[in-house]
């Protein structure tokens, strides 16, 4: 069954069509609103219809198809699109005939419709979005057609054999509107210069390997077969050698070496070359699309006044009151999130102390091994928990906010939830990297969690290998998980779909001839099947790459395969993306941009905390310091001149300070003897006295250093600046090509006011009011001046 409303006739279409988003007949529909089948007078039905009553006035022409569901087809009137090409100053906007809607994109007619639905008001004073939250509509949404240009994306895009091809980003354009063109523009361009950066990882990584068994500091460890080491818990914990964590030592320096702190000054550098031609590369591009100069508020206010002409624009405002809420709640938020990073502090000094007396000689050996591993994996299921939070709270303080537009709440939400998800994601890793083994105290005087558990320690040759753990169990389990969970869910939930709403046929009584079903029937049914987009589906992308970019570069010394793990996920991801786009969800309602708006402040915030990260990583976290100190000024090197002898000799024993045992706190409980021999002193990890426990010279000698160090990580960060000025934002090019073309539009349009009489001045100085009343301070309304009384007048006959 179904029903029409201003129908116009159908449009043949190919023959050979054969798409499932395609009709044989096919009719150009716009947009497509799904409701239950409501009773006969109920309230929903009354509101639908309503809402339905209050589109036909504008014009649309309005079809109804009857299904498991209703759908309802619209289309908007001509005129709609010939004044948003007068308001904007489309050139087509002097051709003045009903035509010139046609040459309007297709996304352009979405965006305008997807708008005016959006805005349109019933007499109850409910829009499209309460209608929905009452369940009067179910689903509103453009239509993937059988088009020329969605077949190029299908076989050039959205397909796993060209993995490895140039995006078609001009197409993507075409079908998905600016907005999505320069996400996946930006992502390939991040994907592209990720090659460079994995591969210094790589070569970081590779020279780290070539001393793996070479290193003067793994092999003192690995030959401290007499180092008695202090037990690691408080209760019935054994001595242990230092020569039981070789391959541990041999791994950390693999990672911390002098090649760390080159690949980590690179990175820096590479951050903001990356984000600097980016700018360049998205100045080319938008000016390629005519857009340089777009305005989003100015397009805005065209629509509100197309979509209703007695529109008044909502003013800016400002309410210190609710400002200082949002940012009161926002930092308990914050405060939340580090304390669940205190929460997986507890843990793991927990777990150190039950791993260490567990009867299994594997699991008590390598407790502290264990302990980070399962804190890692804890620490991924907390942001994925917390993921969830963040985005309720994020939504619920921007509704405080009331932010003026969709850009602003869009602009306000994305700071919120990044700052949220920031501190989910490091807080762990900034405790690891700057505070774990550092403000454990020392034998005799830890410092406890309740009075009871004792903090972690760092190994004897340093905690970079945990926080290199660290981000390799979250990296690799959100990559893969994360890709996994983001591909088969669609997927599934779309099989489900089809087979759970696609109709039945009945079966046809003796004589009956079969109906002949709608040519739109199917193809509405087959976008209704696809699973649901919404406002923030492009965002969920964006904030996804932005915290892998912030795995990427901040704590990227620790972990010199971030870049690698970035590369072949972004890989997979466009990929991924593509085919959900194209395949398995339904349309994107096409939305204009000339950037990737404010996402880019925020990854020039990152750029900037890698330099202190990653400086902050070298000069607490390695050991980098610590070996340069003792190389210059307590190794043998600086006794004798020993050529031949490398000057990192007796670096381990020089590192190590020596606890008596009597001295333990009473509660301590420990095996006093070990491997028959009792001991009366241990080994530990720090520069104090053997006597009083308070710290040697040469502590303050390496603090000195670490603090030089970071000021000259600030030259790095002024390098970084410098750099940023150094590329131009925008080339030459482009604003050459700006330039030549606004004199020459303006040249011509002298010539033809030199050459015109003064008499057709008048027409034209009409059409430039009725063109562009955002410009002139007029509206298509106004009873003042007569004469553009008289131009409305004329316009609203000629519609």
């Amino acid at each position: 069954m179904q029903d029409e409303i201003l129908l116009t006739p159908c449009r043949e279409s190919p023959a050979e069509d054969t798409d499932s988003f395609a009709s044989p007949n096919e009719e150009k529909w716009d947009f497509v609103l799904v409701s239950d089948i409501h009773e006969v007078g109920s309230e929903k039905e009354i509101k639908r219809n309503k809402f339905l009553y209050e589109l036909s006035k504008k014009g649309f022409t309005i079809k109804k198809i009857e299904d498991t569901k209703l759908f309802y087809g619209v289309r908007a009137p001509p005129h709609i699109f010939w004044k948003y090409q007068c308001l904007l100053k489309n050139p087509n906007s002097r051709q003045q005939n009903s035509s010139a809607y046609q040459d309007v994109p297709v996304t352009t007619r979405i965006r305008v419709v997807h708008f005016i639905l959006q805005n349109t008001v019933t007499s109850d004073l409910e829009k499209l979005h309460d209608l929905m939250k009452k369940k009067v509509f179910e689903a509103a949404f453009p239509l993937h057609k059988k088009e020329e240009i969605r077949e190029i994306l299908k076989k050039k895009w959205a397909r796993w054999r060209v993995l490895f091809k140039e995006q078609p980003i001009e197409q993507i354009r075409c079908y998905f509107g600016e907005k999505v063109a320069l996400y996946f523009a930006w992502l390939g361009w991040y994907t592209y210069l990720l090659i460079f950066a994995a591969v210094a990882g790589l070569a970081t990584v590779a020279a780290g390997a070539t001393v793996f068994s070479s290193s003067q500091v793994s092999k003192e460890i690995c030959d401290a077969n007499n180092t008695i080491m202090c037990p690691l818990c408080d209760q019935n914990c054994s001595f242990w050698l230092l020569s039981d964590t070789c391959t541990y030592a041999k791994v950390t320096h693999m990672i911390d070496n002098e090649a760390t702190v080159v690949f980590a000054m690179f990175m820096a550098i590479w951050a903001t070359v990356f984000l600097e031609l980016w700018k360049r590369e998205r100045a080319n591009v938008v000016t390629s699309w005519d857009l340089y100069g777009w305005d989003e508020e100015e397009e805005e206010l065209a629509l509100q006044l197309i979509n209703n002409s007695q529109h008044e624009p909502r003013l800016y405002q400002h309410s210190y009151l609710r400002s200082t809420i949002v940012l009161i709640l926002a930092l308990l938020m914050i405060m939340v999130l580090i304390g669940i990073a205190h929460a997986l502090v507890i843990y793991r000094a927990m777990a150190v102390a039950v791993f260490t007396q567990s009867n299994t000689s594997l699991l008590s050996k390598h407790a502290d091994i264990v302990a980070v591993m399962t804190g890692a994996v804890l620490h991924y299921l907390t942001i994925v928990i917390m993921t969830k939070v963040n985005w309720k709270v994020a939504l619920y303080l921007c509704d405080l906010e009331k932010p003026r537009t969709f850009s602003q709440r869009e602009n306000s939400f994305t700071v919120k939830i990044f700052l949220f998800q920031f501190f989910t994601h490091f807080s762990s890793l900034i405790y690891i990297a700057f505070f774990l083994g550092r403000v454990n105290g020392h034998p005799g005087h830890y410092v406890r969690i309740a009075g009871h558990w004792r903090l972690e320690e760092c190994h004897p040759s340093g905690c970079i290998t945990d926080l290199f753990i660290q981000m390799a169990v979250i990296m690799v389990l959100k990559q893969t998980i994360s890709n996994i969970m983001e591909y088969l869910i669609p997927l599934i939930s779309h099989q489900l779909r089809k087979k759970k709403k696609h109709p039945q046929r009945r079966s046809l009584m003796l004589g009956e001839e079969e109906e002949a079903e709608d040519p739109c029937r199917r193809q509405w049914l087959n976008n209704y099947e696809l699973n649901e987009v919404n406002v923030f589906s492009l965002f969920n992308e964006y904030l996804e790459i932005v915290i892998q970019y912030s795995f990427t570069t901040i704590f990227v010394a620790a972990f010199p395969l971030a870049p690698l793990l970035a590369l072949v996920n972004n890989v997979i991801e466009i990929h991924m993306d593509a085919i959900k786009m194209m395949r398995l969800r339904r349309r994107m309602v096409p939305r204009k941009a000339k950037d990737i708006g404010i996402w880019l402040q925020v990854l020039e915030a990152i750029g900037i905390l890698a330099v202190i990260g990653n400086g902050l990583v070298i000069a607490i976290t390695s050991d980098f310091i610590p070996v340069q100190v003792y190389k210059y000024m307590y190794s043998p090197c600086t006794r004798e001149n020993h050529t031949s002898m490398d000057c990192s000799t007796g670096y381990i024993n020089n590192s190590l300070s020596v606890f008596h045992i009597q001295d333990f706190e009473p509660h301590t409980k420990v095996v006093p003897e070990f491997k028959g021999e009792r001991i009366k002193e241990c080994g530990y990890r720090d520069y104090r006295n053997a006597d009083d426990y308070t710290y040697t010279v040469q502590f303050w000698h390496i603090f000195a250093a670490r603090l030089a160090f970071l000021l000259l990580r600030h030259v790095a960060l002024c390098v970084k600046l410098i750099a940023a000025w150094y590329i131009p934002d925008v080339p030459q090019r482009v604003k050459n090509k700006i330039l030549t073309g606004k004199h020459d539009t303006l040249r011509n349009e002298l010539r033809w006011m030199s050459s015109s009489p003064a008499t057709s001045w008048g027409p034209f100085l009409q059409e430039r009011v009725l063109c562009n009343p955002l410009h002139h301070g007029s509206n298509l309304t106004s009873r003042n001046p007569p004469k553009t009384a008289a131009i409305t007048a004329e316009y609203s006959t000629e519609v």
